[in-house]
């Protein structure tokens, strides 16, 4: 087994950061994106999307996308819990994890990718776009803030996947200039205590 990482990017992160939290270890094949190896016959060979990370299983089968690749180690070793135990508390992490996914991460990294220099020559870019995203992104959390107002983390009162991708989005936000704001206090209680766990520096 093998996982296919790139140390620049949030989404592999996501991955580091559920894995760290889990105490497994498993070995790592760097990716330069700066470079486009991700967009290379041989990488592409095993994942057509050319999206990092990728997870190689030793019978060949290949995994891509994060949350995927999360679910396999869920699966492999349930405990510490991250992704819900049971129907109902599995249903809500889902639900919150998606909104992370869709509603901060999301247009933190639209921003990144339609307005910053990195991705110049590489793809279409929209800054008009990008100033969308940028505006969506803050407001969104403005929103994040006043849920976070009643609970301990954003699905409940356990540690969960939705919080590592909160974390990893905002962080990369800081690419873009996006930054939890002086006002947002519960955002900021969230903040200090998930970002001060050993597996933030995944």
């Amino acid at each position: 087994m093998k996982l296919y990482d790139s140390a620049m990017a949030p989404n592999p992160r996501r991955v580091r950061i559920f894995l760290a939290e889990k105490g497994i270890e498993v070995p790592t094949v760097q990716i330069d994106i700066g470079k486009a190896e991700n967009r290379e016959a041989p990488y592409l060979a095993k994942n057509p999307m050319g999206g990092v990370p990728m997870l190689e299983l030793d019978d060949g089968t290949i995994i891509a996308e994060s949350v995927a690749i999360c679910r396999y180690f869920e699966q492999s070793q349930p405990e510490p819990a991250l992704m819900g135990v049971g129907a109902q508390d599995c249903a809500l992490v889902e639900m919150w994890q998606r909104r992370m996914e869709l509603e901060i991460a999301s247009p933190i990294m639209g921003t990144f990718r339609n307005t910053h220099d990195f991705f110049k020559g590489r793809i279409p870019q929209v800054p008009e776009y990008g100033a969308v995203l940028k505006e969506s992104a803050f407001k969104r959390l403005e929103w994040i803030d006043s849920e976070l107002a009643d609970r301990q983390f954003v699905a409940g009162d356990r540690y969960t996947i939705a919080d590592i991708t909160l974390l990893v989005g905002i962080d990369f936000g800081r690419v873009s200039k996006i930054a939890i704001q002086p006002d947002q206090k519960n955002l900021t209680r969230w903040y200090d205590e998930v970002s001060s766990r050993p597996s933030a520096k995944a």
